[in-house]
């Protein structure tokens, strides 16, 4: 495996924003030829094994950061590789979707630390020029017995994204809203809900028990509101905004739909810092 030499990596990411598109014809065509779910993955990787060509699928003109621990455009990016200890980052990319100019994964990372992560990112032109993301701690011993990443991996019912996506819109409307919320057995199947969320029991009576635990504690976890949906096939993500444990937080939900009803779950909760406290101007969502 090739080590991150972290010099390296930064050089490159300023000269792709200094120098723009000054770049071969064969990496023009190759970086064209590539689907835009490749290419994410490609740039993840290059996290860990160093490769300084992926950087190339980054509008050097336009990269809009939303990770609020990090400074926007490409020098921020660059920046937080930098602080890294050399040869420590990890990437393993479990899952990857594409839902039209979106690309979302579900990684698990070391980055200062072990971490669950989901990434989207925006393309424009074949470059991405935007990036969100949500990560948590790695949780070893679960309630499930799950890991937060295992599970089916494999895209289906590709005819189904937009009807899929409007299951999730009308569960986060009714269920996590709070709208109709004894219409949940009308969007999560009662045979078959596996959990993945590390503190949460599988089946519907262990995401009852849980909620029910956070409410008697004064701790009951709040959807407000939902930012955005994506998807392909049965696999939709939501992102969402509320509170956790009293605090203003950010929610990724990964769902696996069959039959018409949710039946997998994998999600990240992380804090919203104060916003005295963000690296860039762009907001969290």
């Amino acid at each position: 495996m090739k080590i991150l030499n972290t010099k390296k990596v930064i050089a490159s990411l300023l000269a792709a924003s200094i120098l723009g598109g000054c770049i071969s014809s064969s990496q023009v065509k190759d970086t064209i030829m590539k689907s835009n779910t490749v290419k994410v993955v490609e740039l993840l990787n290059s996290i860990e094994n160093g490769n300084q060509e992926s950087v190339g699928y980054i509008n050097p003109n336009k990269y809009i950061q939303h990770n609020l621990a990090v400074k926007d455009e490409l020098a921020g990016f660059g920046e937080v590789l930098a602080m890294l200890p050399e040869g420590s980052a990890k990437v393993k990319v479990i899952r990857s979707f594409q839902d039209g100019n979106f690309v979302f994964t579900h990684t698990k990372y070391n980055f200062f630390g072990p971490k669950v992560g989901f990434d989207i990112f925006r393309f424009e032109e074949g470059k991405i020029v935007e990036h969100w993301d949500n990560l948590q701690n790695i949780v070893e011993n679960t309630a499930s017995g799950r890991t937060q990443f295992d599970g089916p991996t494999e895209v289906t019912d590709l005819d189904k994204t937009e009807k899929n996506k409007r299951l999730i819109k009308n569960l986060l409307d009714d269920v996590f809203m709070g709208k109709n919320p004894a219409k949940i057995t009308e969007y999560i199947s009662t045979e078959k809900y596996n959990q993945h969320n590390p503190h949460v029991k599988d089946g519907l009576a262990g995401l009852g028990e849980a909620l029910e635990s956070l409410a008697k504690m004064g701790m009951p976890m709040v959807y407000e509101k939902n930012h955005k949906i994506l998807g392909e096939g049965n696999f939709i993500l939501s992102v969402s905004e509320g509170q956790f444990m009293n605090k203003h937080t950010s929610f990724y939900d990964l769902f696996r739909i069959e039959d018409g009803k949710v039946v997998e779950h994998w999600d990240t909760i992380q804090e919203i810092p104060l916003k005295e406290k963000w690296q860039n101007t762009n907001g969290k969502f």
